[in-house]
């Protein structure tokens, strides 16, 4: 319905939440001529994402969205090829491949840090932006973009901005039309191209050692059961994907946690208090997270009032019933972060950051879906244990020595993932 669709182009979050409250778990409307089936309760979400998850695929929607850019990449493959995917790139996300990576995650966010200036505003979702990416290419490529940084930064943020306006455009103009907004998609593409094939090609003239982890060497050295490398479009599609999915949601949850802190002296205080006490004046390690368990809660937290992934999106393959309701084939399934992470009957004060809640005991209570930042089931996320590794160094690093002041509040401009609408600016001060 016409009415339907404007009134979620004006405030998508706010739609989805006044639905919820009024019709309850589950509920259908149309957005742009596609019918949705939104749900918004713990079992219902696991339904889809788990116990039904092979009934449910990625879909068009999401494939209009982002599959020019990411191709066959992890992100928006499906079946047997999805899971022998996911299987070559597990061992750069194993255990002790972490351990590697913290120190690189630390590395480069002091030396972010090292740019900053006392008493000046910067953008700080620029700044986690760069950061991300620089850390991703550094651990999982084995490459350091610093000079190329910019350029990929820029490429990226016009993709993702372009692939974001599916259902903001429900007439959109043909990609092989040529308006500046196309060319500027088609540019992207090519840049992004070009610098994974730059990367590609310096890991094949160093002889890539079948023994290394990083995602790169693994996608070089894999051979089928014929003896067959990979096709240079599908290792290109992998390695557009972790760039793109491997920073941005990092770069937003670290984004939104800093504002938080700004905006909550007593939190911040609190934090500040921890990284004192555990790290007495030493920058922090793989080996100081267990001790860090505030810093952990704040992270958490951060997620919790602003999911970096606001929605999942699915699209039923076969004929399935939710909460009493069926589901056929091509219809549109939306499971709502946003929704739950700020529903009243899980979390007290749901718009308060409180950090604090995050106990042993609220967790053991709290229903598993009513908290999915990074999704669930077979398609959970594959780099969580990187990302929340990142962000819990990266927020340690920062606050032990910077205190930020927002200069002012959040707005968003939601599409796959929670984006900010404009900069984000913030005083930074040395303590």
């Amino acid at each position: 319905m016409v009415h339907h669709t404007l009134r979620y182009a004006d405030d998508p979050l706010a739609f989805v939440t006044g639905v919820a409250r009024e019709y309850g778990p589950v509920a259908e409307y149309d957005i742009g001529g596609i019918s949705f089936y939104q749900l918004s309760d713990p079992e219902l979400v696991e339904h889809v994402l788990v116990q039904e998850n092979q009934r449910y695929i990625k879909g068009e929607l999401f494939q209009e969205s982002l599959g020019t850019v990411l191709g066959d990449g992890l992100l928006t493959s499906e079946g047997e090829f999805w899971r022998q995917q996911r299987h070559l790139m597990q061992p750069a996300f194993l255990p002790q491949m972490l351990r590697r990576y913290s120190e690189v995650m630390v590395d480069y966010t002091e030396r972010m840090l090292s740019s900053w200036e006392d008493g000046e505003t910067r953008d700080i979702h620029e700044d986690m932006m760069s950061l991300t990416v620089e850390i991703a290419a550094k651990t999982l490529f084995d490459v350091d973009i610093r000079e190329e940084e910019s350029a990929v930064g820029d490429a990226l943020e016009t993709v993702m901005d372009y692939s974001s306006t599916s259902l903001k455009r429900p007439v959109d103009v043909p990609r092989w039309v040529p308006t500046p907004r196309n060319r500027r998609y088609q540019q992207a593409l090519d840049d992004l191209t070009e610098v994974v094939g730059r990367i590609v090609t310096e890991h094949r003239d160093d002889d890539p050692d079948p023994e290394a982890n990083d995602v790169v060497s693994l996608l070089l050295t894999f051979r089928d059961d014929d003896g067959e490398p990979l096709p240079d479009e599908q290792i290109r599609d992998e390695l557009v994907t972790i760039l793109l999915a491997g920073h941005e949601t990092t770069a937003l949850a670290l984004t939104y946690t800093l504002h938080l802190l700004g905006t909550n002296p007593e939190q911040a205080a609190t934090l500040r208090e921890e990284l004192d006490t555990v790290l007495d004046g030493e920058r922090p390690g793989f080996g100081d997270l267990d001790d860090l368990t505030y810093t952990e809660q704040v992270v958490k937290e951060g997620m919790r009032v602003y999911p970096p992934v606001w929605e999942l999106i699915r699209e039923a393959a076969e004929l399935d019933t939710v909460g009493g309701y069926r589901v056929e084939p091509g219809q549109t399934v939306s499971v709502q972060q946003w929704v739950l992470h700020r529903d009243p009957r899980f979390y007290d004060d749901p718009l308060d950051f409180r950090p604090s809640r995050w106990t042993k005991a609220f967790e053991r209570d709290l229903p598993k879906y009513a908290y999915f930042p990074f999704g669930g089931g077979p398609r959970r996320c594959i780099g969580d244990r990187f990302a929340m590794l990142e962000a819990r160094l990266a927020l340690a690093t920062i606050a032990r020595s910077w205190t930020v002041d927002p200069t002012h509040d959040l707005s968003f401009d939601p599409s796959i993932t929670l984006r900010p609408e404009g900069s984000v600016e913030m005083v930074v001060n040395r303590r």
